[in-house]
């Protein structure tokens, strides 16, 4: 298993969060964004620079991705794909997304997507908070709890 990350857009709280549970688990983990970001140099921890664009990472995430791999990512399209490829997602609120639900989230985003575009509904997500916080690390604990520790 590798954890596979979304860092666009990616909470610093989250980002610390997933870097101990790399080190505690002995996981590799991959951080794939458009812009550069800073991740520990360690040889768990690795950094990918996808090309501008839309959906860019996500296709990098994607074609990375094998059974069993945790993808760590708020965007449903690509939760979905890591799905039918035999993985798992958690967004940044701590909600699973995996092949016993992922068709139905997808189903709802772009049910969403057409309200918002006919002006039915209004409004984003609302801000992240330490609650968010805690039920992501308490869903990344959940899914680790079933690894043995592989660190040093």
């Amino acid at each position: 298993m590798k954890l596979l990350i979304d860092a666009d857009a990616l909470p610093n709280m989250i980002k610390e969060i997933l870097f101990r549970a790399s080190e505690r688990k002995g996981l590799p983990a991959v951080f794939v964004a458009n812009v550069p970001i800073r991740v520990p140099k360690t040889s768990l921890m690795s950094f990918i620079l996808a090309k501008s664009g839309p959906d860019e990472a996500d296709h990098l995430i994607a074609e990375m991705t094998e059974a069993g791999d945790l993808c760590i990512t708020n965007d449903i399209p690509l939760a979905a794909r890591v799905a039918e490829k035999g993985g798992t997602s958690i967004n940044h609120r701590g909600e699973v997304i995996d092949r016993g639900n992922a068709s139905e989230k997808l189903a709802m985003r772009n049910l969403m997507e057409t309200l918002r575009g006919m002006d039915e509904v209004r409004g984003g997500p609302k801000p992240f908070s330490e609650r968010d916080r805690r039920e992501f690390a308490n869903a990344l604990d959940r899914i680790l709890s079933r690894l043995p520790n592989r660190s040093v």
